[in-house]
């Protein structure tokens, strides 16, 4: 069990590149698995030591793969669709990934055995019913019956069969886990899902998998036609933007401070929280612009805001866009200009921790007038001239990272003597590089 992280000192300003974000944690965990299912040895770099990561390597070496890392190098032996080794009383650990526990299901839709999926205290908390519904319509079976959280069993089935599904919560980890499936089954499966992260398909389009995707305004209609190898690929994975926001907020926050974030990823469906900064009035702007295997990349540079305006996002919003900076923009609008509203926040509930209510609970611990509307959003009175000089505590939050990031960037922006409780087992499951990061720049923690 780590110390707590103590925090008394406010950043010095800072004019800064960083070269060193870890590479994007979804695109990680979903190469790691495609990767095993190609044929032939895929090469992967930049894929960051977290323990998600991790955890999806060693998943996939239960089933048999073989995977060498050598530093900044992953080299993945996948052995084609049907190349898993299944043996009886196996059992998988997703550790604190919901990406990794969701998505590696799809994967396991032609196992003859029972296999046993397990996670942390956190992760066995949360909905899996959400992919073992259509898990279940391509044949698999799910034991104890009717149970939706971990640990549970999955038995997969010779006769795969191709299905339609809807799915209107708007998860990429349900349309990942479907995407694997699908690749075991004959025929065109067929799935309508609402707007949400696409890296899966972007990766399948770039290995001509049979893949077609029609977007309509709220939903994307996607087809894919089973049993159809492909070969291993080589990959470089862009920097997480959900990492990059941390160190934007910090600058944003911090007095004449400007970074440059190289090489980071800007897919449209990630980067809502680098749009409502700028609605808000921030200084962001991404250079060198590309396309690199169908992923947009850029360099992300931010100047410190003297004056944030508040923001009112509606139910309508793409929240997934952004739900993991969620309490990121919390914090950036209880220091802007006026109310700030955020709505439709319903997935926010079901994160490593409930981070609707951390996100209540942090802003009334600082002093910021806020309000809950019901258990979808927030309502945010900004204060631009608050200073926080009392002592500030943070513990019981399910070790959730960013939960723990956010509060330690919150400290080193603004002040005041802060104790974060196992910050350092919480970081290091998506970030274990933050804390040397943050002192590179300047930031000191105790």
């Amino acid at each position: 069990m780590s110390k707590p992280i103590r925090i008394n000192n406010t950043i010095k300003k800072f004019n800064s590149k960083i070269t060193t974000i870890p590479g994007d944690k979804s695109i990680s965990i979903r190469t790691v698995l495609i990767s095993s299912l190609g044929i032939g040895k895929s090469i992967i770099k930049g894929l960051p030591n977290s323990e998600d990561v991790k955890s999806s390597i060693k998943c996939c070496q239960k089933l048999g793969i073989l995977i060498k890392r050598k530093k900044n190098i992953t080299e993945i032996y996948g052995k084609g669709i049907n190349g898993f080794f299944y043996k009886k009383n196996l059992t998988l650990d997703a550790g604190n990934s919901a990406t990794v526990g969701r998505c590696i299901l799809g994967s396991l839709v032609r196992s003859p055995y029972k296999i046993k999926l397990i996670g942390d205290a956190s992760l066995s908390k949360r909905d899996f019913f959400r992919v073992i519904k259509p898990l279940q319509e391509f044949g698999a079976t799910f034991y104890p019956k009717e149970k939706k959280t971990l640990p549970i069993y999955i038995k997969g089935t010779n006769f795969v069969r191709p299905i339609k599904f809807q799915d209107n919560i708007g998860s990429a980890q349900i349309k990942t886990s479907f995407c694997l499936a699908a690749l075991n089954s004959p025929g065109i499966s067929f799935m309508k899902s609402a707007r949400c992260r696409d890296h899966t398909e972007k990766i399948f389009k770039y290995l001509k998998i049979p893949i077609k995707i029609k977007k309509e305004k709220n939903y994307d209609l996607i087809k894919i036609k089973g049993l159809k190898n492909f070969k291993s690929f080589n990959y470089h994975i862009p920097a997480d933007p959900s990492s990059v926001a941390f160190f934007v907020m910090l600058t944003i926050l911090s007095k004449n401070s400007s970074i440059l974030i190289k090489n980071c990823l800007t897919n449209e469906n990630r980067i809502g929280f680098y749009k409502v900064l700028r609605q808000m009035g921030a200084k962001i702007i991404f250079k060198n612009k590309k396309t690199y295997k169908g992923e947009k990349i850029a360099d992300i540079f931010c100047k410190s805001t003297k004056k944030l305006k508040s923001v009112n996002l509606s139910k309508n919003f793409n929240n997934s866009s952004m739900i993991d900076e969620m309490n990121s923009l919390f914090i950036l609008a209880s220091f802007s200009q006026g109310v700030s509203t955020f709505q439709g926040l319903e997935q926010l509930q079901q994160k490593e921790s409930k981070r609707l209510d951390w996100g209540f609970k942090i802003l009334k611990m600082i002093g910021i007038k806020t309000k809950k509307i019901g258990n979808h959003g927030i309502k945010i009175w900004g204060n631009p001239n608050l200073q926080l000089n009392k002592k500030y505590t943070i513990k019981n939050y399910s070790k959730d990272h960013r939960i723990a990031m956010c509060t330690i960037i919150l400290a080193l922006a603004r002040g005041g003597n802060w104790k974060v409780h196992h910050a350092r087992d919480a970081i290091k499951t998506s970030f274990p590089s933050f804390l040397k990061i943050i002192k590179s720049i300047g930031g000191k923690i105790n």
